[in-house]
């Protein structure tokens, strides 16, 4: 599902027009994800250009299970302006979620003297894995549905009781 635009992985201004009491410890990117847009697909540039594929796979371990690293730099600098002296990494993770808490917690982190960048990159997705997200999402929908639906109609009657 190769995609022929990278805008999405560009990287965005931290916004500076919110309000004091709307602003958080830390400037944030405002920024929007759909399922479809979420992957277990990461790419991650600005990785120092020094041979760190090691090291940067131990790093990503440590948040889960790990399928596949490879340096894709030539690839993207054939699609978009890279910063100099760095590499890019693309990177597969097994699960979604574990996928979600390494892009949280590494974007914007400094690495070996350099700033990592994160993006999602759902354009290396096949269709069947696409589908299989959707339907998993769909499904944890529909689960917590019931459950809160279970919820409600448990505290109804404590509440009755109470008055």
């Amino acid at each position: 599902m190769e995609s022929a635009t990278t805008d999405h992985h560009k990287q965005l201004q931290y916004c500076t027009t919110r309000l004091p009491y709307r602003q958080g410890r830390e400037l944030k990117a405002v920024k929007v994800y759909t399922v479809a847009s979420e992957s277990r697909y990461l790419l991650i540039f600005g990785v120092p250009k020094i041979n760190l594929q090691g090291n940067l796979k131990t790093k990503l371990q440590c948040f889960g299970k790990l399928q596949s690293c490879a340096c894709i730099t030539p690839e993207m600098a054939a699609k978009m302006e890279l910063e100099a002296f760095t590499d890019v990494f693309a990177v597969q993770f097994e699960r979604l979620e574990v996928a979600r808490r390494a892009k949280r917690q590494l974007d914007a982190k400094q690495f070996y003297g350099g700033t990592l960048h994160i993006s999602y990159a759902p354009e290396r997705e096949t269709l069947q894995e696409l589908r299989e997200k959707l339907m998993k999402r769909s499904q944890e929908v529909a689960h917590r549905t019931r459950r809160n639906r279970t919820d409600q109609t448990d505290s109804t009657p404590a509440k009755k009781r109470m008055k």
